[in-house]
């Protein structure tokens, strides 16, 4: 079965300042070994991207790096608002971080908020790490200004009826979901102990009962929030070595919030189409058609993933690209598997392995 080259909008490769974590070149390895062609990746790196001269140096070196197109996001900070002119020229997006997050940004204030509003541009998204009260926040946004909001990872039962409503009502809001908040609970916490650190933290059965009712139709997009950090700093260690001296133990240091997830996103949706939880049919709206048209993305020509939608096996079958190399979903059985990705009329992965190119 073939399938269009697929759009991950919601992943962190870590570059600048992450890079123990992750970089273009193993991030767009772990994404073309999910069957991802198009990645947008996030703002809050280290300097984050608020400046028109931050971007530009992040977006070169995506572009000299990456196996598969990296688009950036601009991220809104009280200090740098007079960037936001010069960043809306190339950035894919605008992220704001209304709740505490991993990384240096969050947006507080009316007049923050206010200024903001006005110096984006109605063409591109604002893209929203909002929960509970915030989401209010962002739907009063979107009708006070008549600019696109664009909600990241909701993950409660009563955020997903908000934006329902709204949407009901002719707002222009967007959404999307996680498959971490798709496919497990807070009841998964005790097993997976701090590798289940994320944000927004892991929910409800009801809460997630009700994010896979509105699948396919509040829910525009499925974004993995790809996360990366090492075994060493999600077990409270300054250092891989620190942790090697220490087995079994937990270490002080406070555990980052976030998980990987381009490897293991793909063949959860198809174990859902295999389940009958989800049609093939939705599945491309939610990780091509809709990210697509929501930020405006070229076309790839000659592009397409294919996969077997019957090959059952336990996850991962392939040793995994992420430089952090470990899931929350190690070790689970799923139906439906990447065989081969062409980008560009180039073929990128071939029985399920990434071909690296030479001096890369």
């Amino acid at each position: 079965m073939r399938l269009p080259g697929l759009v991950d909008a919601h992943v962190h490769l870590r570059t600048p300042g992450g890079e123990h974590k992750e970089d273009f070149r193993t991030g767009s390895m772990a994404a073309l070994a999910g069957g991802f062609t198009t990645l947008l990746a996030m703002p809050n790196t280290t300097p984050p991207l608020v400046t028109a001269e931050n971007w530009s140096i992040a977006q070169q070196l995506a572009k000299s790096h990456s196996l598969c197109d990296v688009f950036l996001y601009a991220g809104g900070s009280a200090e740098h608002i007079a960037e936001l002119p010069a960043l809306s020229g190339s950035a894919i997006a605008l992220k704001l971080y209304l709740d505490q997050t991993y990384g240096p940004l969050r947006v507080q204030g009316l007049e923050t908020l206010q200024k903001i509003m006005q110096f984006w541009p109605a063409s591109k998204p604002i893209c929203l790490h909002a929960e509970q009260e915030s989401i209010a926040v962002g739907v009063a946004l979107a009708a006070l200004y008549h600019k696109p909001i664009h909600f990241c990872h909701v993950s409660r039962k009563d955020e997903i009826e908000m934006i329902a409503k709204a949407k009901a009502e002719g707002l222009p809001v967007t959404c999307e979901v996680t498959p971490h908040h798709l496919f497990l609970t807070e009841a998964d916490t005790e097993r997976l102990g701090a590798y289940a650190d994320m944000r927004p933290r892991l929910a409800s059965q009801a809460d997630a009962d009700a994010l896979w009712q509105h699948l396919g139709s509040t829910i525009d997009c499925i974004a993995s929030d790809h996360a990366p950090h090492t075994h060493w700093e999600k077990q409270g260690y300054r250092t891989d070595a620190e942790w090697h001296e220490n087995p079994g133990k937990t270490g002080s240091n406070p555990v980052p919030p976030g998980i990987p997830g381009l490897e293991s996103t793909l063949p959860l949706m198809l174990t859902a189409v295999s389940q009958k939880r989800l049609s093939l049919e939705k599945l491309i709206k939610l990780l091509h058609t809709n990210p697509s048209r929501i930020f405006h993305l070229p076309a790839q020509p000659d592009t397409w993933v294919e996969v077997d939608l019957g090959q059952s096996y336990t996850f991962p079958d392939h040793p995994l690209y992420t430089k952090c190399a470990w899931s929350p979903f190690e070790g689970i059985r799923m139906t439906g598997a990447i065989r081969q990705v062409v980008l560009r009329g180039k073929e990128v992965v071939s029985n399920g392995k990434v071909i690296d190119p030479p001096n890369s």
